[in-house]
């Protein structure tokens, strides 16, 4: 297994070169394709990706500890399949349309600015987390731990409070509508 530290990889295209198996520390991705790449067993540990493209990537056994994704595009992405341990990602300004979280502990992860259309959220502990300004448009809350999460600036959601932990979850008044979606009534 490679070890590679504080390198700086820009504008690389692993669909067309192999991403090689390791560990990587205090790495910087900028504009670099992982469109559909199988990136099994690999450890990413204070690295950060500006500007790349995850879409449909395969992250199974992969680590992300203290991993910063700031305006990627991860369309699809399965995180569910990744290592849980010490699990910390930030996602800012992140195009993230059917995005998987089934399951996770994502409690000292967090997401501002990002389109989370359609992304699945079942099962995982977004306990205390912040959604900040952040599209939900579609995306799926069920048996969700949302206990103290901040939907204050979120929108477009629907999220049932019978079938979710929402004690003490914060939220805006003009967006109580997302709570309210499957009784189908009229707030004027």
């Amino acid at each position: 297994m490679g070890e590679f530290y504080e390198q700086t990889y820009n504008k690389l295209d692993f669909t067309m070169t192999s991403f090689k198996f390791g560990e990587y520390e205090n790495c910087h991705f900028e504009a670099c394709n992982f469109a559909g790449v199988a990136l099994t067993d690999i450890r990413f540990i204070s690295c950060s990706f500006t500007k790349c493209d995850w879409s449909n990537a395969k992250v199974l056994n992969t680590a992300f500890q203290e991993v910063l994704f700031k305006d990627c595009k991860i369309l699809g992405v399965h995180f569910e399949d990744c290592k849980p341990f010490l699990l910390e990602m930030d996602f800012q300004h992140c195009i993230m349309h059917y995005a998987s979280f089934y399951k996770l502990d994502l409690k000292a992860s967090s997401f501002a600015n990002c389109d989370l259309k359609e992304a699945d959220f079942t099962g995982a502990n977004l306990s205390k987390l912040e959604l900040k300004n952040c599209d939900l448009l579609a995306a799926i809350f069920e048996n969700t731990h949302l206990a103290g999460t901040d939907f204050r600036s979120a929108f477009q959601f629907q999220i049932d409070p019978e079938r979710n932990n929402i004690k003490k979850a914060k939220f805006a008044k003009e967006s109580l509508l997302g709570l309210l979606g499957k009784y189908e009534i009229l707030v004027e």
